[in-house]
C-alpha cells in the first residue's frame, strides 16, 4: 500500500454540518476502497490565490491516508463530479 495526501477545497459559503458530510463522505469512500485514513487536518477557511468561480476564499481540508494505486483514481473521479469543491489534489508521498 502506497501513502498519499489528498487536499481539497470546499466552497466556503455551505454550512459546517455539509462541510462535515462531505469530510465523512471522503473518508468513506477511501475505506470503502480499502484504503485507510491516516490523519485529516481541517486547515479552514482561507482566501484563494486567484478567484475560482467567482469565489475568493474557500475551506481547506488535508487527508493523509495509504491506500491501493487505484484509489487515488476513484477519488479524483468521485471530487471531479461533486458540486461543492473548487479544486482537489491527491499526491503520492
Amino acid at each position: 500500500m502506497n501513502k498519499y495526501e489528498l487536499m481539497y477545497i470546499l466552497v466556503n459559503s455551505v454550512s459546517d454540518e455539509e462541510k462535515d458530510a462531505m469530510i465523512e463522505k471522503i473518508n468513506a469512500l477511501i475505506t470503502k476502497n480499502g484504503g485507510v485514513v491516516e490523519s485529516v487536518d481541517k486547515i479552514g477557511s482561507k482566501k484563494l490565490a486567484y478567484e475560482i468561480n467567482k469565489k475568493h476564499d474557500g475551506y481547506y481540508d488535508l487527508v493523509n491516508f495509504t491506500a491501493e494505486s487505484s484509489v487515488p483514481a476513484t477519488i479524483t473521479n468521485t471530487l471531479r463530479i461533486t458540486e461543492n469543491v473548487l479544486r482537489y489534489i491527491v499526491v503520492a508521498k
